[in-house]
């Protein structure tokens, strides 16, 4: 399995649209690179595509025609769907990180010892898991319960396809 760095520097990063927030978060869920903004100027959207080397993911036709811009046009309404094209596109199957960035920020997540985020944690999460990962910039620990299980199992859905 590819580091993290081997990881950021194959795999597309991506920048989706104001309309495609559940879509980022899943992407961030598998490992990919994605900004997301609940509200950004399209000329901004395609600057930032631009500077950065992202491809936007976009459901705006007016958006998805502009010329000289890395878009794609997705189709499909539903998450799952999306995913699935994204991931037969751009052969993401190809680049797997999974659960290695926060979903909320986008950044790359950290292990983290379980004694500096204990004062943290419900009781039941203290005795039942050793593993944690934080992520630096919003403040946020991770760990593999319930929530993470129900994420694993839809994208176990989505790449069985």
């Amino acid at each position: 399995m590819p580091t993290n760095e081997e990881h950021e520097s194959k795999a597309p990063a991506f920048i989706a649209d104001c309309h495609l927030g559940k879509l980022a978060k899943y992407l961030r869920l598998m490992g990919f690179d994605t900004l997301y903004f609940s509200q950004i100027d399209d000329d901004e959207l395609i600057r930032l595509a631009l500077e950065q080397n992202r491809i936007i993911l976009t459901r705006d036709k007016m958006l998805s025609q502009r010329k000289n811009v890395p878009v794609l046009f997705l189709e499909s309404m539903e998450t799952k769907a999306q995913l699935q094209s994204l991931i037969s596109h751009f052969r993401l199957k190809e680049h797997p990180a999974p659960f290695s960035r926060c979903i909320v920020c986008n950044t790359p997540l950290q292990v983290v010892e379980k004694e500096k985020v204990r004062y943290r944690l419900p009781q039941k999460v203290q005795r039942t898991f050793s593993h944690f990962e934080y992520c630096p910039s919003c403040d946020r620990v991770y760990w593999h319960g319930d929530h993470y299980r129900r994420m694993q199992q839809f994208l176990e859905s989505v790449l069985e396809g």
